[in-house]
């Protein structure tokens, strides 16, 4: 498949990227408020919307969250017991990539709308679909993002220490922290591929 394409929204999502390093300028909020209209406007099991969002803005509040995650990430990487060097090479780009942001958005979901069963299987379901409804919130952030002329790129870190993140920025009890978008304006440029279409479709 080429990636010429004439459909404006296509050639928005090829030519999204993964970026880490912005420039120092401050994100506008009436931009991060549409990147967070765009996000809430993802399709939802139930139409429950169980996303939830924590912007940060202030760099003492990211340089805590840095902090905490930091400190967990090292206490996950002892008990690897991974090289020293590792350690702090790992610990020491997550904090840069953290506390460099102009913005920050945690993505989180709740379950507290969602449909309760007495059973684990479809219990599992259920999360599942909470998930999969925050994650397709995210992917909507990530396009308009792109389309606003802004940088962006999806952590899993949060996954590894959700009570660490919930705990660093005083979030509900009920958020469950899924990811940490990073988001400014790019100073970086990046390439990507992908295998070709037929590599992941079987038609039937």
């Amino acid at each position: 498949m080429s990636e010429t394409c004439e459909s404006p929204l296509l050639d928005v999502l090829i030519t999204r990227r993964s970026l880490r390093r912005y420039r120092p300028d401050p994100v506008p909020r009436a931009l991060i408020e549409r990147v967070l209209t765009a996000a809430v406007w993802a399709p939802s099991a139930h139409n429950r919307q169980p996303w939830r969002f924590a912007v940060v803005e202030g760099q003492e509040q990211k340089e805590t969250l840095a902090g905490a995650m930091g400190a967990a990430l090292r206490s996950d990487l002892e008990a690897d017991q991974a090289p020293q060097v590792v350690i702090e090479a790992d610990v020491a780009r997550s904090y840069d990539r953290i506390t460099s942001a102009p913005c920050l958005i945690v993505i989180g979901l709740t379950m507290v709308d969602m449909d309760a069963y007495p059973d684990e299987k479809r219990s599992r379901a259920e999360y599942l679909m909470a998930v999969q409804s925050t994650a397709m919130a995210g992917q909507n952030l990530l396009i308009a993002a792109h389309d606003a002329g802004l940088g962006a790129c999806w952590m899993c870190a949060p996954l590894f220490c959700p009570d660490v993140v919930r705990a660093a920025l005083k979030l509900p009890e009920d958020w469950q922290p899924q990811g940490l978008i990073t988001l400014g304006y790019p100073a970086q440029e990046r390439d990507k591929s992908r295998r070709p279409l037929e590599a992941s479709v079987l038609w039937r």
